[in-house]
């Protein structure tokens, strides 16, 4: 049964609307067929940050002040994540989808919704202790140029790398954790070696294209985020970017159940969420 608005519900859903389509019109990008109510919540923050009254006010604010806009996107975006995560994830990676990627002479990657890029930079880690880091190039993207510029950087708080350290040992790590990064009293910076095969880039799933071919695509915990309309898009898109037999990872939330594209893979294991094109 559809729950009935109240009047003020009601306005604030309609100058939701307003928000979305200005913001679309005036920067291109688009929020629409975002999941609404996990949006409309995120709005809500952005407008006690902002010290905005309502939603129309923060539509003027954003039209009208660039920077104000920049932190509305990179508060839009969804940036929950840390090293390593899921470690059994990064398990399958080493078993399962490595052996396949050997058989590349140079292997193309692209991580979409990167975020702040610390499971890029896990995903380089297990590239490199697995030797092939230096035939890869990793293409990661995100919606937002400041959460970009932070992964860019590769420089984390201290205190959440080195509580990554049992994640990256879970994972099947193989070294030392502390020896991929220079520590001061509250920083970890990643060693300069990790980035050289990363290209960090703008894409928007909700309205870019394919821009090259993958071997292997990781596009984790981003879709719950979407409506189904735009799920759809984006499966569409990752089956078009993909080489046949190219890799799909998705997050442990998301799947190809009840997809066009259901058909067009091979699972590789059990709940990891990891699948095979096969056509």
């Amino acid at each position: 049964m559809n729950t009935v608005q109240r009047p003020d519900q009601q306005l604030e859903s309609l100058e939701i609307d307003l928000l979305l389509r200005g913001i679309a019109r005036r920067y291109g990008y688009d929020f629409r067929q975002y999941a609404r109510a996990s949006l409309t919540r995120r709005i809500r923050q952005i407008m006690e940050r902002e010290g905005s009254s309502s939603v129309s006010a923060l539509l003027e604010r954003v039209l009208h002040d660039q920077l104000a806009m920049a932190r509305f996107v990179e508060d839009l975006s969804v940036h929950t994540t840390s090293m390593f995560r899921d470690a059994d994830v990064y398990r399958a990676l080493r078993g399962e989808v490595i052996p396949l990627l050997r058989t590349y002479p140079f292997v193309r990657i692209w991580h979409a919704g990167c975020s702040t890029g610390e499971e890029v930079y896990s995903l380089a880690i297990l590239l490199h202790e697995e030797g092939l880091y230096e035939r890869c190039r990793i293409y990661a993207t995100d919606i937002s140029d400041r959460v970009l510029e932070r992964a860019r950087k590769g420089i984390f708080p201290l205190r959440v790398i080195r509580e990554s350290t049992s994640a990256y040992r879970l994972a099947g790590g193989q070294r030392d954790f502390s020896s991929y990064y220079v520590a001061d009293r509250e920083h970890a910076i990643l060693r300069a070696g990790l980035r050289k095969q990363i290209l960090f880039s703008q894409h928007n799933l909700v309205s870019d294209g394919t821009f090259n071919e993958f071997n292997l695509i990781m596009c984790r915990n981003v879709l719950i985020y979407f409506d189904q309309q735009l799920r759809d898009r984006a499966h569409e898109l990752f089956h078009a970017s993909l080489s046949n037999f190219g890799i799909l990872a998705l997050g442990k939330k998301e799947s190809l159940r009840f997809t066009r594209f259901e058909r067009s893979y091979q699972e590789l294991g059990p709940n990891i969420r990891i699948y095979r094109r096969t056509r």
